[in-house]
């Protein structure tokens, strides 16, 4: 019975210093404002298994024509780069011992999970208009893209369960790094120093 008071009296403090934080006044740096619903409904960040992708889907024709419309000028009619980078080809160039063939890394034969190709053109392509494009038709390029590097079939379409299921070629070529971290404690951090202070009241 003790030991069940005790428990009982430590979860009513810990829920009055929740509900005394919770009127705390905030710190401000003085600029900025707190985000809406619909500016965070905007924002996502997908994992390899398809965690966080949004609602959508298209298909490797529709993606054509949103690549041939967007994307293009940029990354070259056949997806050979240009002022963008080239996106398909390279697949068996990233080892090899000729000092004279260097790697080439494209989104065939260096990227691991397909979601990253949806997370990257969502947020940064076209370049002079990023975050435009509906993810239907982000869906679609992914599509097509991973379609002209022979990874998914013609037919394929692309939303939050199938882009998940693609298998990249380079999907076993990352090891992961063993090593400690060996970060110092925030208290400890050479930025301290630099550490932005509240703005006055």
């Amino acid at each position: 019975m003790r030991t069940a008071g005790i428990l009982t009296n430590i979860a009513l403090v810990a829920l009055a210093g929740d509900v005394l934080s919770a009127d705390a006044p905030r710190t401000t740096y003085g600029f900025g404002t707190t985000p809406t619903e619909a500016e965070l409904a905007r924002f996502f960040a997908p994992l390899p298994d398809g965690r966080g992708l949004p609602p959508g889907s298209g298909s490797v024709l529709e993606g054509k024509s949103v690549y041939q419309q967007q994307c293009a000028s940029c990354h070259g009619e056949n997806l050979q780069g240009g002022s963008g980078d080239r996106l398909i080809g390279g697949r068996g160039s990233l080892v090899n011992d000729d000092p004279k063939k260097p790697p080439v890394k494209t989104v065939e034969s260096y990227w691991p999970y397909a979601t990253t190709l949806f997370d990257y053109v969502k947020r940064a392509m076209p370049l002079t208009a990023p975050d435009s494009l509906t993810n239907d038709q982000v869906y679609a390029v992914t599509a097509y893209i991973l379609e002209q590097a022979k990874i998914v079939p013609q037919d394929a379409i692309m939303n939050a369960r199938t882009l998940a299921n693609v298998r990249m070629p380079n999907r076993d070529g990352f090891v992961p790094d063993r090593r400690p971290e060996r970060f110092p404690p925030a208290a400890h951090s050479p930025h301290q120093s630099v550490a932005i202070p509240p703005a006055a009241k």
